[in-house]
């Protein structure tokens, strides 16, 4: 799982990149965005196949090229590249503190999934409210609950991984590489917000 995981958040990076150089704008996001959202479907249907490995780089080679554009506008910032690295930093410093915390405790965190299903559905209402309300003071604290959130989710997902509550690897890399994608991008926003830019 964890390789794949690995494989599949480097192959992000280089589609990321190809769409950064292209320099796609925020609707050709959008559009990527929602193919990707398609894409989850069929890597949950055919994750018991062998084409669900092909369905998974589909998957994040897409979700990879659409975070391009917002990439690309933090990256023009003054101050944007060392923002960016400190998300990615800090992704990866959560991530590995996390799952080291979860594989050597094997303490079973499945009790944690209502209480996060439910952070999340209240986040993703928040954040579709707020596009219309535009309010940034929501936003931010928006992106810091999405941060929690997703923290829990990477303990969640790791343990459900350790005792055998998912057992399918591609499922299984799909649910880390979300936590991780959505991880970095609130990480980016708040510290952007943090340092006065926004």
């Amino acid at each position: 799982t964890y390789m794949l995981l690995a494989m599949t958040l480097a192959f992000s990076a280089v589609t990321a990149a190809i769409s950064m150089a292209m320099g796609l704008g925020q609707g050709a996001a959008l559009v990527l965005m929602l193919v990707g959202f398609g894409l989850l479907f069929v890597v949950h249907k055919m994750a018991d196949t062998s084409k669900g490995l092909l369905a998974i780089f589909a998957f994040t080679g897409v979700m990879g090229a659409s975070i391009g554009p917002m990439l690309n506008y933090y990256l023009s910032m003054p101050g944007g590249p060392a923002l960016v690295m400190q998300a990615l930093g800090g992704t990866a410093l959560v991530f590995f503190g996390l799952s080291a915390y979860a594989l050597t405790t094997r303490k079973d965190f499945s009790f944690m999934g209502g209480f996060l299903f439910v952070g999340l559905l209240v986040a993703v209402v928040a954040s579709i409210a707020n596009i219309f309300m535009g309010i940034p003071a929501v936003s931010l604290a928006i992106s810091a609950a999405i941060v929690m959130i997703m923290s829990g989710l990477i303990l969640f997902d790791t343990s459900r991984i350790i005792n055998g509550g998912e057992t399918n690897y591609i499922r299984a890399t799909v649910s880390l590489y979300l936590n991780i994608y959505n991880l970095f991008i609130h990480m980016l926003h708040l510290l952007t917000a943090l340092g006065g830019d926004d």
